[in-house]
């Protein structure tokens, strides 16, 4: 019976660290920009905001879910982590990892630990990859500022044969007020490019 709580505390708790996961909030359309589709959500008692990618990849599912899952393949993450150190691998179940995101002069890099766990709905094929903070596993650099506030979620579901949508939910909060270009670069532009970036991986094929 202590186990069957346990766990139902756990699935509660992952549910509250996905972004805009109420009925209440809804994701507003943006703009689209290079065949991405780019939504935001006003998160509860937060300044700032969620904001959802998607778009379709010319490649069947399973391929895309692999390369996304793959943390061993890091070709087309974001250019400005600077450091991944790998900490934990578990090919479909889990990868944790230490990230240095570089910032432009003059403000300070960020840096973060994160925990990444896989679901596999095997009765509709959609994968699911969602990405936490790990507390506690990384020493804290004194010359940067960690990261505490951050989710991501990749959501790749079947379309045909050979298409695939990709969805990217990303919540960050960079523990400091920056000025809204370069806010807009984080927040805005990152699932956009993340998702562009995956996608080119498949048209080099």
């Amino acid at each position: 019976m202590k186990n069957k709580y346990l766990a139902v505390f756990l699935i509660f708790f992952l549910w509250l660290m996905l972004p805009c996961q109420s009925t209440a909030q809804t994701w507003n359309f943006i703009k689209e920009k290079d065949g991405v589709k780019l939504y935001s959500c006003r998160e509860v008692g937060k300044k700032l905001q969620s904001f959802r990618g998607v778009a379709e990849i010319k490649a069947p599912a399973e391929k895309v879910f692999a390369l996304i899952e793959d943390i061993n393949h890091r070709d087309w993450w974001d250019k400005n982590a600077e450091l991944i150190r790998l900490l934990k691998y578990e090919k479909n179940k889990q990868a944790q990892y230490y990230l240095v995101y570089k910032m432009p002069w003059p403000f300070i890099n960020r840096d973060l630990c994160v925990n990444a766990t896989t679901t596999i709905d095997q009765a509709s094929g959609e994968y699911r990859i969602t990405a936490i903070p790990l507390a506690g596993s990384c020493h804290e650099n004194k010359d940067w500022i960690r990261i505490k506030e951050y989710r991501q979620a990749w959501t790749v579901r079947h379309v045909s044969q050979y298409r695939t949508q990709v969805e990217l939910e990303f919540f960050v909060d960079p523990e400091e007020q920056l000025p809204e270009w370069l806010l807009n670069m984080i927040l805005i532009d990152s699932p956009i490019n993340l998702i562009k970036g995956l996608r080119r991986q498949f048209e080099k094929k």
